[in-house]
């Protein structure tokens, strides 16, 4: 369907596990060589390795720190050496923390800041550079939220929300100033999805997941794989003339 996009090299953040793995997945399926970036080296390479026997493609893992300048470019570096140099970043490491604002530590709210936005800007920063050293055309496709712009209740996250409100400025920032190198960038704003990290959480919560299930109008929680489709579009060029983008899926959430 996107034939465009068979063997190019897509590098994803936070790919060991989760939406992560979900979207280089569907990018594996369309024949792109994959290499899955994440602080869970051992589990990236199990990722990768599954990916590899189920796609037929070649697929690393490799372990990397967001938050770290240098460990990002070490990482993007493997890349290169292992695959080739990368055409496609999928920007999907992030965490969430749900604590009253008053009782937040500072610790924990640059922790959020740190992985949610700051690792956004150096994986995107290391991408660029390799790119532009290759002269090649690329896309970056990072994960922002519908919490970027409506405030979710009734858990409280406000690093989170403003983590992703930042990342969605971050990407029509790049997305204006990279456009002219042959670089695209766009985000994807999820709701409520059913990623381990929210399935955890509901599980431990309940009456949480049924009133965020009561406000969605698709009259469910999105599965990881309704991510696919969009993913696929933004990174190949069934896209090209969308630039600094932010699309939402959330079965409806944020309109009414």
């Amino acid at each position: 369907m996107f034939s465009d996009l068979r063997d190019q090299v897509a590098v994803v953040t936070g790919g060991a596990r989760g939406l992560g793995l979900q979207m280089a997945t569907a990018l594996a399926g369309q024949g792109c060589h994959i290499a899955l970036l994440d602080l869970l080296e051992e589990q990236a390479s199990t990722s990768a390795a599954q990916l590899a026997g189920d796609h037929g493609v070649r697929a690393v893992g490799i372990g990397c720190d967001v938050t770290d300048p240098d460990s990002v470019t070490a990482a993007i570096a493997a890349v290169v050496e292992q695959l080739d140099s990368p055409q496609i970043l999928i920007n999907a490491a992030g965490i969430a923390m749900h604590k009253d604002s008053t009782e937040v530590a500072p610790d924990e709210w640059r922790k959020v800041i740190d992985i949610d936005l700051n690792g956004v800007f150096f994986s995107s920063q290391a991408f660029a550079r390799q790119v532009l050293l290759a002269g090649d055309k690329a896309t970056i496709v990072n994960v922002a939220s519908m919490s970027a712009f409506a405030v979710n209740i009734p858990q409280r996250q406000a690093s989170y929300n403003a983590a992703k409100a930042g990342v969605e400025q971050l990407t029509r920032s790049l997305a204006v100033e990279w456009i002219g190198n042959g670089i695209r960038v766009n985000a994807i704003s999820p709701g409520y999805f059913r990623s381990d990290m929210t399935k955890q959480f509901i599980e431990q919560n309940p009456e949480m997941g049924e009133f965020w299930v009561s406000r969605i109008p698709a009259g469910r929680m999105g599965e990881p794989e309704d991510l696919d489709g969009v993913v696929l579009f933004l990174a190949s060029d069934a896209s090209r003339y969308v630039v600094g983008e932010c699309i939402v899926v959330d079965g409806g959430y944020t309109i009414v």
